[in-house]
């Protein structure tokens, strides 16, 4: 069975993105979150154009380490390793599930680098994306590898401490 894993990341505008539209962009965002949005139309067509920005290392130094990542951790997995945006980047979570099962995933394993509880994104932004692929491709598997351990976290800092430390 082919597995593919779906690095979902946060993401983050493109530093060159117009500021007047990022501005009402945010904006409207706010309104969009508190639903109390009155020109839907507009909102989506400016997240659309954000999410399509064209990106590289120098405009979007967050989505070009988040490829890195990616191509990293499939050399140490042996598994092809996409990545999904929960937000402002392209693809978003549920089009990089969606291009995992074009492509014969047979499973699909979701990890994120947000590792602690309690955050919106990981906690329910992210899981309800796997919810959204378990649904449309009942005959996948996906297999979401969150929430992460609180020890093995802080062990992980600790040695990441340590070598800051000498």
């Amino acid at each position: 069975m082919k597995t593919v894993v779906v690095l979902a990341m946060h993401g983050s505008p493109p530093n060159d993105f117009p500021r007047g539209e990022i501005g009402e962009f945010f904006a409207l965002h706010a309104r969009h979150e508190a639903q109390n949005l009155t020109n839907p139309d507009r909102y989506l067509e400016l997240s659309d154009k954000l999410k399509l920005w064209p990106r590289t290392p120098k405009n979007d130094p967050f989505h070009a380490a988040s490829c890195e990542l990616a191509q990293v951790l499939g050399q140490h997995l042996g598994y092809d390793v996409r990545v999904g945006f929960n937000e402002f980047c392209a693809p978003d979570i549920d089009e990089a599930l969606a291009q995992a099962v074009g492509d014969g995933a047979g499973r699909v394993i979701i990890a994120t680098t947000m590792m602690i509880r309690g955050g919106e994104h990981a906690e329910r932004e992210i899981a309800q994306a796997v919810s959204r692929g378990r649904h449309k491709y009942p005959e996948v598997e996906f297999i979401y590898a969150w929430p992460f351990e609180t020890a093995e976290v802080a062990c992980f800092l600790a040695e990441h401490v340590k070598r800051f430390l000498g």
